[in-house]
């Protein structure tokens, strides 16, 4: 009886500490609310489960081990579990032998000691008479297995070569690969299927390693495709896709299989019901899908392929049922295989029909990627695409921000001169009701587009100026310069522009780009907007004290920006000396702003105001009119903002000409300084252009991300670069400043650089001196000759367009890159090189950042010295990252004009 009394005691006193279930902890941590409510409560249970490791209680071991293995996954430390894994193995019970491998799986490696003490157990377990338990084993294996696993692929029981197999394909190095590449060969030449899938799979992921190893495979490869076994034969296209992708000699090689290919196809949709192979009611559809795949790479760019793939894809098309997700992947891999090869016109059709119909499904996922697929292919067949085209811009009102965002792009892919009054109806309502995350790229996109697609300037107008009073606080500056460009271009419409502006500006002048815009434009033409004629039905007169009194309330509000009241303080001046009644008032709102607290507005303002007294009499010459400027692309520094800094630096860096030092400017304290990358070989570049290092390029363009100075690709050369440019210290001193125009102890010099910052920031930098944006510095008339395609590849194109002086032996090169695909390229950087007779000065480029489907450019100048006369031999290098992937091209410049030399 006292044995049986302590039993029971035994007994109560197990279950009253019996440790917590795993179901029981993972609801407690979920219910927790915090972080820190989450640490406390797998710190108590982690402390309890080191207690019964102690107490070595293996009645809950099993159970111990599963819950650390659950706080693993959560991201806590676990290695303390180790040996318990072990003792799992060990155990006779299955459950136990489960739980021991999956942690052994999770928290061993070839890496750790520890796994050398499972070895024994793996060798009983795989031996064991139960088929459950060897497979754990197998696992097992597979994740912890070290490379001497290798020598199992010769053995008799199919699934350890199976296993090693997978093992090596996945922990293989390069010097594994090939070591072991011959048995891989000989494991695919057996007759069993099911170790040829696995061999087939393991030599797909050494090829990605060791490409060079591909040529071992290819032989055996090709009679693959013969085979019955579907899993053998998913497998083979899948190492040949591989071998593809990483081989054109290789492409090239299994064009011939393209008719067997298409039979497997055709044998699939034809075939009757295969319970085997059947998912949804259609037949093996990732074979399929793989083969599609496959015969996408096979036809891109080969007439001849192209031509037996027609009739197939057609098939798929029309029999494929799309009723199930099943279906859709497969007309999908469908379109995307007749948009990329020489397809008819009429298959595009199709194709483009089906992503259509795809726009009007409910899933959301079918209609993301069919958003995508159409901005990829628009350029391949614009006309069916603009057939949905309302259902396009019906996606712009989904909820889904990831859709209205691709129903964005491509709406403005689809913009053209018959639609774009009807698009740009569709995308004004869409800029006034979208988030603020789509406004800055949706009221740049419109500006261009209006631009490129304007069907009269009136309408041009309206339309940025609804732009400017939707999004006006979320634009770039592009679209600011854009505007003042614009309205400064179209006399005939300065009276109703400046009005719309100036009415628009008093009825909300919280929109800072609307303030902007409407400020320089009342500075520039307020004589025109108070005395001018308007054509409108009810002309609206407008006072002077009117115009003052928007323009003061602009400056003294505290919802304007620092850079709007800026505008408005040059605005005020200007108008100066285009109105006659107010100019005392205009001193009067001027003057307070001399000791701002803002150190550009107490510089203006001390600029203004020493105009108004001593100096007045040059009032009138300083303040007039700006002259009309040269319409240039949009400038844009890598976060698509045109930046003051960049465009006075590219003015100042020609202003003398090739050969003179770079003057300074008073903005060159706020240019980033240049910085020099990891340095190459100038023979990497120029190869066989000289046998002698070429003279480097120069560039002032401040740090990238993708290509740096172009001391990079010629490093290690004795160069000549243009001299620093040095702070000027006008900017810390008014008066310093005020001497540069004249009004000091200075030399009296052209006054137009400073005093015209009462212009917009991006068209400072312009040389109103008639050589344009990127004047050399010379006199004459430059000699006539061609503009040459320089590079062509991928949608980017880059053009070159020369200009020589007569009887000079400098040339200046315009360089303009356009791209015409689907996605925006960014960090674009431009080199080149030149032998070592010849001297290369390149310039700053305009930006890095070149917009999709060609709709802005990047440009960039060098100057090239020739004193000898020699034919000019030029090597460029491109970088650039699109859709997050860096691109870098090196190409030689062939057919150079022979105008450029002689």
């Amino acid at each position: 009886m006292q044995k049986i009394k302590n039993l029971q005691n035994q007994l109560q006193q197990s279950i009253m500490t019996s440790p917590k279930k795993l179901r029981d902890l993972i609801r407690e941590i979920r219910a927790a609310k915090t972080q820190a409510e989450e640490r406390a409560v797998v710190n108590k249970e982690t402390a309890d489960i080191r207690n019964n490791f102690r107490d070595e209680d293996s009645t809950y071991r099993c159970r111990n081990v599963a819950k650390l293995l659950y706080i693993y996954m959560l991201g806590y430390d676990a290695h303390y579990g180790q040996l318990e894994c072990m003792k799992l193995i060990a155990s006779p019970r299955f459950t136990d032998k489960r739980i021991g491998y999956l942690g052994a799986m999770l928290l061993l490696d070839e890496r750790t000691d520890v796994h050398i003490l499972v070895t024994n157990c793996l060798k009983s377990d795989l031996n064991h008479n139960t088929q459950y338990i060897a497979a754990l084993a197998l696992c097992t294996l597979g994740n912890i297995a070290s490379p001497e696993m290798g020598r199992d692929l010769n053995h008799n029981t199919q699934y350890i070569a199976a296993l090693a197999l997978c093992t090596l394909g996945n922990i293989a190095s390069p010097e594994m690969g090939r070591d072991l590449a011959g048995e891989i060969e000989r494991v695919i030449k057996s007759s069993n299927a099911y170790l040829k899938k696995k061999a087939i799979l393991c030599a797909v992921k050494i090829v990605r390693k060791v490409p060079e190893l591909m040529e071992m495979f290819i032989p055996c490869t090709r009679s693959l495709l013969n085979e019955k076994n579907h899993g053998v034969l998913l497998s083979a296209v899948a190492l040949i896709t591989e071998m593809c992708r990483l081989s054109p000699d290789t492409l090239n090689h299994f064009r011939k299989s393209v008719p067997l290919l298409v039979r497997i196809l055709k044998n699939l949709i034809m075939a009757g019901y295969s319970p085997e192979h059947d998912v949804s009611g259609i037949s093996d559809p990732f074979l399929q899908t793989r083969i599609l795949k496959l015969l996408r790479l096979l036809g891109c760019h080969d007439d001849e392929a192209s031509e037996v793939m027609n009739d197939i894809l057609a098939q798929v098309a029309t029999n494929t049922e799309s009723s199930k997700n099943v279906g859709n992947a497969i007309l999908y891999e469908t379109c995307s295989t007749i948009m990329d090869i020489n397809s008819e016109s009429g298959l595009r059709v199709l194709a483009v029909n089906i992503l259509g119909r795809f726009l009007l499904n409910n899933d959301k996922n079918i209609r993301y990627v069919a958003l995508s697929t159409l901005l990829k292919v628009i350029n391949v067949d614009h006309n069916a695409v603009q057939r949905h085209r309302s259902t396009i811009v019906d996606c712009l009102r989904d909820v889904d921000s990831t859709i209205k965002k691709r129903a964005m792009e491509l709406s403005f892919a689809l913009i053209n001169e018959n639609n774009v009054r009807g698009m740009m109806k569709e995308l004004l309502e869409f800029i006034v009701v979208c988030d603020d995350d789509f406004k800055a790229d949706a009221a740049s996109n419109i500006v261009a587009a209006a631009e490129k697609y304007a069907p009269n300037k009136r309408w041009h107008v309206d339309t940025v100026l609804k732009v400017l009073t939707c999004a006006g606080q979320h634009l770039r500056d592009d679209v600011i310069y854009n505007m003042c460009q614009l309205v400064a271009s179209t006399s005939e419409l300065h009276q109703y522009s400046v009005q719309r502006l100036f009415l628009a500006l008093k009825e909300d002048p919280t929109q800072q780009a609307l303030s902007q815009v409407a400020c320089w434009c009342v500075g520039e033409y307020g004589d025109i907007l108070v005395h001018g004629t308007s054509e409108e039905a009810d002309p609206i007169q407008i006072s002077e004290d009117e115009v003052l009194d928007v323009l003061e309330k602009t400056l003294v509000s505290s919802l304007s920006s620092v850079i709007s009241k800026e505008y408005a303080l040059n605005a005020l001046v200007k108008l100066s000396t285009r109105f006659s009644q107010t100019v005392d008032r205009v001193k009067a709102i001027v003057h307070p702003y001399a000791s701002s607290t803002d150190i550009e507005l107490q510089q203006r303002a001390a600029e203004f105001s020493h105009l108004f007294g001593t100096f007045s009499e040059l009032r009138n010459g300083l303040l007039e009119r700006m002259p009309l400027i040269e319409s240039k692309s949009t400038l844009v520094n890598g976060e698509g903002e045109a930046t003051l800094s960049e465009m006075e630096q590219q003015a100042d860096l020609l202003g003398g000409g090739g050969t003179s030092p770079v003057k300074s400017s008073p903005l060159d304290g706020l240019s980033p300084p240049t910085s020099t990358q990891q340095s190459s070989s100038v023979l990497d570049l120029l190869g066989d252009l000289s046998s002698t290092p070429a003279m480097p390029a120069t560039s002032s363009l401040g740090p990238s991300s993708s290509g740096g100075d172009i001391l990079d690709l010629l490093g290690g050369t004795s160069s000549t670069s243009a001299p620093a440019m040095n702070s000027n210290p006008a900017l810390n001193n008014p008066m310093d400043l005020l001497s540069s125009l004249g009004l000091g102890t200075a030399p009296t010099t052209t006054p137009t650089p400073n005093i015209m910052s009462a212009q917009p920031p991006s068209m400072m930098s312009y040389d109103f001196t008639g050589q344009g944006l990127l004047g050399d510095g010379t006199n004459g008339e430059a000699s006539s000759i061609p503009s040459m395609e320089s590079y062509n590849k991928n949608g980017l194109v880059i053009n070159f367009d020369f200009s020589r002086q007569p009887g000079s032996t400098d040339l200046t090169v315009t360089m303009t890159a356009v791209y015409n695909g689907s996605t925006e390229i960014t960090d674009f950087v431009f080199q080149a090189a030149v032998p070592k007779s010849f001297r290369l000065d390149l310039q700053p480029p305009s930006g890095n950042k070149i917009a999709a489907f060609g709709m802005g450019n990047v440009t960039q100048k060098m100057l090239i010295k020739n004193p000898n006369k020699q034919q000019l031999k030029l090597r460029l290098r491109l970088q650039y990252k699109l859709e997050g992937k860096t691109v870098s091209e090196i190409d030689d410049v062939k057919n150079i004009p022979e105008a450029t030399w002689n």
